[in-house]
């Protein structure tokens, strides 16, 4: 294993599980522990733990912390306020693709969170500082990732479990963000996640990581892997830097313009993506599905009839469907009602187009 990567707080307890780990984002993490199935299942049907402490957070707090935001983002974080969370996007500014798609936490009126994707947290920190130092001194921007771990509850029964534990941890709201103190440890937690089900991510600090953990684990929640978690996304319908989003896809093909607030004012990225938003964007993402236990994988090419359309962006075996499933770019020009095909290891397999999530939330 590379020796530059690097590993979570809760790196020993991975391991003492059992946990088979791999590389993701530049960190050694989790993929799985039991088996990916018997993991998502789980969070499924009761509460699962998933480390994410390879996820970046960004500290940006100062009297003009919200405009360097509100410039840098594509979403309007005058729509909500302070105790809330808000999904968005970062853009090029050359060509308006995704560079980042991250969530921020607004703590109080002058301090928020930024939670960038593990690989992307110094490309966040650069494009903030260079429209901080062009504008104005009034804004403190630390990469404090080193500080915490992140854990996140998720599982219809998460708040059931996490009550047992920090009751004040298991009653923000969905999408709220609050500062709570759990044995007398200051720890900031959320209502998101990454999973399609109810739950919460919770910043707690490097220090006591284990302590949280091993109280979660000992309450009855699972812990799972980032194998699981993937699946989960996937039947969630929820994009994946590097697959949905990065270089060449902008949020109108991701069909996420609705991360994007025009009516707000200027935005870094808007001038290229505002002229593809006039034209019409030439491909857009869909939700396909084949039958039987073999999925489309990522790369595959999708076939309308002779010709190809487009490609898949992420594909796996729905554990809750039962069939494989995939996200994928398709050519706007190909008609809803045209059949479909994905080239799976050279055979073309019938897909069909359907609506997402592939699996609804309580499902």
């Amino acid at each position: 294993m590379d020796d530059a990567l690097r590993t979570s707080p809760l790196d020993a307890q991975h391991r003492a599980l059992g946990a088979r780990m791999a590389e993701f984002g530049g960190w050694e993490m989790p993929i799985q522990y039991t088996g990916v199935l018997e993991e998502h299942r789980q969070c499924r049907t009761d509460a699962v733990a998933f480390d994410v402490s390879h996820l970046g957070t960004v500290e940006v707090r100062g009297p003009r912390a919200f405009e360097l935001l509100q410039w840098a983002f594509t979403n309007d974080l005058g729509r909500i306020e302070p105790g809330r969370a808000q999904y968005t996007h970062l853009l090029d500014p050359g060509d308006a693709h995704v560079v980042d798609d991250l969530i921020v936490w607004w703590l109080d009126a002058t301090s928020f969170l930024v939670m960038p994707n593990a690989s992307n947290t110094a490309r966040l920190t650069d494009a903030l500082r260079e429209h901080a130092a062009a504008a104005t001194d009034d804004v403190v921007i630390a990469d404090v990732t080193e500080s915490r771990a992140v854990l996140a509850v998720q599982g219809p029964s998460a708040r059931t479990r996490l009550r047992a534990v920090a009751p004040e941890l298991a009653a923000v709201a969905h999408f709220g963000v609050q500062t709570a103190v759990w044995h007398a440890v200051p720890c900031v937690v959320a209502g998101t996640g990454y999973t399609g089900e109810d739950g919460v991510e919770i910043q707690v600090p490097t220090a006591h990581a284990v302590e949280l953990w091993e109280a979660l684990l000992t309450a009855g929640v699972t812990p799972a892997g980032l194998g699981a978690r993937d699946t989960l996304r996937l039947e969630a319908a929820l994009p994946l830097h590097g697959h949905e989003l990065g270089p060449g896809i902008t949020p109108l093909q991701a069909g996420l313009s609705w991360v994007v607030r025009f009516d707000k004012g200027d935005f870094r990225g808007r001038g290229p993506l505002e002229a593809e938003r006039e034209r019409g964007p030439a491909r857009r993402s869909a939700g396909i599905a084949v039958e039987g236990r073999q999925p489309p994988r990522a790369g595959a090419t999708v076939m309308a009839g002779e010709r190809a359309a487009g490609i898949v962006t992420s594909g796996n075996f729905s554990p809750t469907l039962g069939h494989g499933i995939a996200l994928a770019l398709i050519d706007s020009a190909v008609g809803a009602a045209e059949e479909l095909a994905v080239d799976i290891r050279g055979k073309l397999v019938p897909a069909q187009r359907v609506r997402t999530p592939f699996v609804p939330r309580g499902a």
